[in-house]
């Protein structure tokens, strides 16, 4: 049984962001359910009151709430 890879159907965009505000990060995938792990560099982002992980289907979300610039 061949597996088929998970690929992005719409990947990341680069985004402008408000300091202090909430800013929502959205990918999709070709696979539903498929499992998303969000990094910043190399250290793996845990969901916290900064980092709102959401998925539904094959939309991949990731809210960082009170923004700021090492954020980028």
């Amino acid at each position: 049984v061949l597996a088929v890879p998970v690929l992005f159907k719409q990947a990341l965009e680069n985004m402008e962001m408000e300091e202090g505000k909430s800013v929502s990060l959205r990918c999709e995938l070709t696979k539903t359910d498929a499992t998303v792990v969000w990094k910043k560099g190399e250290a793996t982002l845990q969901a916290s009151a900064k980092y709102e992980m959401k998925q539904k289907g094959t939309v991949a979300e990731l809210v960082i709430h009170n923004a700021e610039p090492g954020d980028a």
